[in-house]
């Protein structure tokens, strides 16, 4: 059976790869090459434990205080509220506790088999040695920052993620790069990181070219449409016929289902990162500062730091200033770092309103797909994903209950 993929970052190509790995005729769709638009700035984190929503009770406590600083955690450009409001509305509903644990359940069905999702199309790819399972840490500078955290630890725990809490000398020891300004962590002993996410990306791309499958570089502009629903994409080269289609193009996925019948809430939550080529630290394990909402990897091309939440739209140039923000934290979590060689970069978050992204059959159309809007945990969900839709298109029961993840939920 042919299948059209439209997105080529670490979703799609996750998807596709498990798709051709069912044996069917793959073509991966782009306007970029694989992997260069959100997936090359990935903060690199593999968190079977990043079950929390974004919006918590907590949470929306902490969001005036953050929006009075213009280079906080989340901003929001003021000439971008009214767009976004909408989404606003649905992202503060959805922090009610109730529906908190229902989006902590569902992401961990997601997100817990992360590493068994992606051995059999890393190993194929050749890319094993992208993977590590090395743990991970969440640091704070004060037992107050701590226990401001405590729900969501609660709530981990209670989904049995595997969690160990942890003082400033265990901090240490773990990572003996950090600077002496952490008071209590938590220590995941079965997170890792990806040291190259978009590295990654190009070789489950080139795994699947090696296998048959085509990677066309093409910008989708809508659908050719009939009775039995979309019969080719309308591209910036000329039509491409489909049979079945997969729609994985992140930020830019919610224009494409409406014209589909499915409207979506979908905002792209803009993240950034500074990576520092030559740092001259070297850390063992990815860490997030969790009191400033950021997180630090070893990456193959140096040290990342990645983070914050923009809600500006898709089209608002980069603000780097908030980047800059980024390396001047990172330098007072690793006192050591050289930022002779510092490149920034800005990305687009896909995120609904709940933080669950959509994995889905359309209520529409039977010959399509949807996997998109998985926000901070992309990277983490994409191997599941994989999984998920390739048994939805060969009509098998999925890996995991995937009613949570209806396009049709909002």
């Amino acid at each position: 059976m042919k299948v059209t993929v439209i997105g080529a970052g670490i979703v799609g190509m996750c998807c596709a790869s498990y798709l051709q790995r069912d044996g069917h005729d793959v073509t991966v769709i782009d306007a970029v090459d694989p992997g260069e638009s959100c997936s090359f700035g990935n903060a690199g984190g593999l968190s079977p434990g990043s079950i929390m929503p974004v919006a918590t009770p907590g949470m929306l406590s902490q969001v005036p205080k953050w929006l009075a600083d213009p280079l906080g955690p989340l901003a929001i450009r003021w000439g971008y509220l009214l767009p976004v409001l909408p989404w606003l509305v649905k992202f503060v509903h959805a922090g009610r506790m109730e529906r908190v644990i229902e989006v902590a359940a569902a992401l961990r069905s997601l997100l817990k088999p992360v590493f068994e999702s992606y051995d059999p199309i890393a190993k194929a790819a050749g890319a094993q040695g992208l993977i590590h399972r090395s743990g991970q840490m969440h640091v704070y500078r004060s037992e107050a920052a701590f226990r401001g955290d405590a729900l969501g630890w609660k709530i981990r725990r209670d989904h049995g993620c595997e969690i160990e809490e942890i003082d400033a000398h265990q901090i240490r020891q773990i990572e003996p790069a950090l600077a002496p300004i952490f008071a209590r962590g938590i220590h995941f002993p079965t997170h890792g990181h990806c040291s190259n996410p978009f590295r990654l990306v190009q070789m489950l791309a080139e795994q699947l070219v090696r296998n048959g499958g085509t990677i066309m570089r093409r910008r989708v502009q809508g659908f050719r449409l009939d009775a039995r629903g979309p019969t080719a994409l309308k591209t910036d080269g000329g039509d491409v016929e489909i049979d079945r289609l997969v729609i994985a193009a992140g930020a830019w996925s919610h224009k494409l289902s409406r014209e589909l019948g499915s409207a979506v809430p979908l905002e792209s939550q803009r993240g950034y990162h500074v990576t520092v080529a030559e740092p001259g630290v070297a850390p063992r394990i990815n860490v997030m500062w969790a009191d400033a909402k950021f997180m630090a990897t070893p990456m193959d091309v140096g040290l990342r730091f990645a983070g914050t939440v923009e809600l500006a739209g898709l089209n608002a140039p980069p603000d780097y200033r908030r980047a800059e923000v980024l390396l001047q934290r990172g330098k007072q979590m690793y006192p050591g770092v050289k930022d002779a060689r510092v490149s920034e970069w800005m990305g687009h978050r896909p995120c609904t309103p709940d933080t669950i992204p959509v994995i889905s059959r359309s209520p529409h159309w039977s010959q399509v797909f949807y996997a998109f809007g998985h926000g901070h945990t992309g990277l983490s969900g994409a191997s599941t994903t994989g999984r998920v839709i390739a048994d939805l298109v060969a009509g098998r029961p999925p890996v995991i209950d995937v009613s949570p993840f209806r396009i049709d939920r909002f």
